[in-house]
């Protein structure tokens, strides 16, 4: 099904100009996903994947970087966005891997370029253990990439220790206030950004503040970033475990990762090492005094890595 489109009626419409992209719809994920669809069809296909609490707009500098020679599509998760938030659906890892399998399979996308940020980093590194074969590179941007690796549940303990945001999630939802504050995460979404790592302050005007937290109007809306933090603190999330064929494929694609070594919320010296067990001789650029949104923090810096790393590869 495709959707007619009112930007006078929608909050975000184009961000007063910042975000200036055709929106398209499917119901292929069973709700009105919005996607952005750049650059020329028949090519290179790049695939943006956020995560918690952004949506495409994260991306909003990198696709004119990319879309003049390659077919750039940023989708919204559920819940985010200018994606339809159903109150019926729940928001685990799993289910927004099986939201991007279709999409992903409704628009017949191949050799895809992944480029995955914070939670997109498990939905991406999901739909590549379902289909290896549609994947052509994969780039890590502050994202972690768990691809059936023993260590991951060590990692994600260790890291707890030292990210202040997961420490909150784990403390909110034992005294039970995380639906709550994140239920009215339109009036905190700076403290949470902030929270998670974002360094970039010339960045913050009205404009910039409404893109991201203007979706989130009262608790019905912010499902999807309950759902994340929920399921992290619940052990609701499922993380796709690839068969050893998926493993053999992933490892001969071309892949580097770009990490904000500022980031509070997925630190480094944890996440790292998913990345380089998977690709030890992938290049990895680790950027000092970026932090975790190191698509906001240094934004020339990352599209230049990315869009050299397409063209050598």
């Amino acid at each position: 099904m495709t959707y007619s489109y009112n930007l006078n009626r929608d909050p975000l419409a184009d961000c007063d100009g910042t975000y200036p992209f055709t929106p398209h719809f499917t119901d292929a994920p069973g709700f009105a996903m919005h996607y952005v669809d750049e650059g020329p069809h028949g090519g290179e296909t790049v695939l943006c994947l956020h995560g918690e609490p952004t949506w495409g707009y994260l991306f909003r500098l990198l696709i004119p970087v990319l879309s003049s020679d390659c077919r750039v599509i940023v989708p919204d998760h559920m819940g985010f966005g200018k994606s339809a938030t159903p109150l019926n659906r729940s928001y685990w890892l799993q289910d927004h891997i099986d939201n991007l399998e279709r999409f992903v399979l409704a628009l017949d996308l191949r050799e895809i370029t992944l480029i995955m940020h914070d939670f997109g980093g498990p939905v991406g590194m999901g739909l590549a253990a379902r289909h290896p074969d549609r994947i052509r590179r994969l780039i890590s941007t502050n994202g972690p990439t768990p691809f059936g690796q023993s260590s991951l549940g060590d990692r994600l303990s260790a890291n707890v220790v030292v990210s202040p945001w997961f420490q909150w999630v784990v403390q909110a939802e034992k005294d039970g206030s995380l639906e709550a504050v994140l239920g009215q995460l339109g009036f905190n979404i700076l403290s949470t950004l902030k929270l998670n790592g974002f360094e970039n302050h010339a960045l913050i005007t009205d404009t910039w503040l409404a893109a991201y937290g203007s979706h989130f109007a009262d608790p019905s809306d912010c499902l999807g970033a309950i759902g994340w933090a929920k399921g992290f603190a619940t052990g609701a999330h499922q993380f796709e475990v690839p068969n050893a064929e998926a493993i053999r494929m992933i490892r001969t694609k071309p892949a580097m990762a770009i990490w904000g070594e500022s980031d509070r919320t997925l630190h480094a010296e944890h996440f790292l090492p998913l990345f380089t067990e998977l690709f030890p001789d992938a290049p990895v650029h680790r950027l000092a005094g970026v932090g975790h949104y190191c698509l906001e923090d240094a934004p020339n810096e990352v599209g230049r890595l990315i869009a050299d790393f397409i063209y050598r590869n």
